[in-house]
């Protein structure tokens, strides 16, 4: 792989400040931020007022803490514009989630968010090794979601060639990367494998193609993927960070040169870490929750915002940011089966780990009885699809589960093909116990 590690001249300055020129400038947004939420959203008034904070009480960052806490359910409580601190007419984009599990959180950005943005996402690519003129290929999903046009904007931003492909048609996918020839590919982790998985149909060498970088978020993602895709297609995969509420992908993003965790922007962003269950902040380097607060946005402030992602905070490395460590989970994703807490990147991580196995699996949880049961589909590769090495496989997954999780699963495995294909963020876990009344 190249060493694509940006020239220092070329990163912005705060990126390189000192962490006291960072905390300052820290504090003058948030106290903007904190006024700006406080005198255009009645909802962000009256729990400050119930909770007997004014803006003026943040003499320090660290007063931050008696502030209360936003939820994903105070979108929806608000549907569609009433958490919008700026008039409808001065938004001038909206977003906004599926809805799968009850109304959309929409989301709304001014003309200056939508600057932000697209600032961030450059920022993110060039510390993921993308540079001006780089053809960049863009498989993130177009419309409502965040990802397409997030993703299509920073890449203008830093100059780009813009490939707009969005998600799905893979083999036209694989077509146009030979043809356009792309440096950088932005795309889901688990479409990605999609994607190598058509090369390999088409019996095309992957590490031939023309990828150099790889900017995957919108989901966890192991290193064990992060490997296999390095070594597939002799190309750098780094982490990108981000989401609706907060912002869209930009949000932090790892950087080229060291793969330790992303930096997150903090000029625009105010990260915590609290315990998931009692919401009591944790310092630096506990594993927690996230928590952000965004400090420059207009249209849809956030203040302490529940991401439910769970990771801790480390000091900058090759950024003078603080970095957060590649998400292991989020606490409403967590799996507790049998008294057993389990995230799905533990799986993947185990299927990773055995040759015989393809990159594609998928939990399905069901009840017997009073007991409830968890089976993991997997798949053989096309060279290990005897019924022999599939048998062995499922041997060696079933004890790797047992050793590093704790608790007996129930292991499938098929031929290849056998597990269902994402178009975009891969469905990790069929949840078939009977709903609680």
């Amino acid at each position: 792989m190249k060493d694509l590690t940006p020239a220092r001249a070329s990163l912005d300055v705060i990126e390189i400040a000192s962490i006291d020129e960072i905390r300052a400038t820290q504090l003058e947004r948030m106290r903007w931020s904190l006024r700006h939420a406080y005198n255009n959203v009645p909802m962000y008034k009256g729990r400050f007022d119930a909770a007997s904070v004014h803006p003026d009480d943040l003499q320090t960052l660290a007063d931050l803490v008696k502030f209360p806490f936003t939820y994903k359910n105070d979108l929806r409580d608000n549907y569609p514009f009433g958490l919008f601190a700026v008039p409808r007419d001065q938004i001038v984009r909206l977003h906004a989630s599926s809805g799968t599990t009850g109304k959309p959180t929409v989301v709304g950005y001014t003309k200056n968010d939508i600057d932000t943005w697209a600032n961030m996402v450059a920022r993110s690519m060039r510390a993921s090794g993308t540079r001006p003129g780089d053809v960049a290929h863009i498989a993130y999903g177009y419309g409502l979601f965040t990802g397409g046009l997030g993703a299509h904007y920073g890449a203008e931003r830093l100059g780009c060639t813009v490939v707009p492909v969005s998600g799905g048609m893979t083999e036209r996918q694989v077509t146009l990367i030979q043809d356009f020839q792309p440096k950088t590919i932005m795309v889901t982790p688990s479409y990605m494998l999609n994607i190598l998985e058509q090369y390999n149909k088409a019996g095309i060498d992957p590490r031939d193609s023309s990828l150099e970088v790889g900017i995957f978020g919108a989901e966890p993602w192991t290193n064990a993927m992060r490997a296999e895709v390095e070594d597939a297609f002799d190309m750098h995969a780094v982490d990108i960070y981000g989401l609706s509420e907060i912002l869209g992908p930009g949000v932090a993003n790892e950087c080229v040169e060291t793969k330790d965790g992303l930096h997150i922007w903090e000029d625009h962003f105010y990260p915590e870490i609290i315990d998931p269950e009692t919401g009591a902040a944790l310092p630096d380097g506990e594993m927690g929750e996230l928590v952000l607060t965004t400090i420059t946005k207009e249209g849809l402030p956030m203040i302490r915002y529940r991401t439910r992602d769970l990771t801790r905070l480390l000091p900058g490395t090759a950024r003078s940011m603080r970095r957060m460590e590649k998400i292991t989970g989020r606490s409403d994703d967590m799996i507790i089966l049998r008294g057993v807490n389990v995230f799905p990147t533990q799986i993947e991580e185990q299927v990773l780990a055995i040759p015989e196995l393809a990159p594609y699996f998928q939990i399905e949880l069901s009840r017997e009885g009073r007991m409830d049961q968890m089976a993991v589909k997997v798949e053989a590769t096309p060279e290990t699809a005897s019924n022999e090495a599939r048998n062995a496989s499922h041997r060696i997954l079933a004890k790797k589960i047992k050793d590093v999780v704790g608790i007996s699963t129930k292991i499938m495995v098929g031929t290849p093909g056998y597990v269902e294909r994402s178009q975009g963020k891969a469905r990790r876990v069929i949840d078939n116990r009977p709903k609680e009344v």
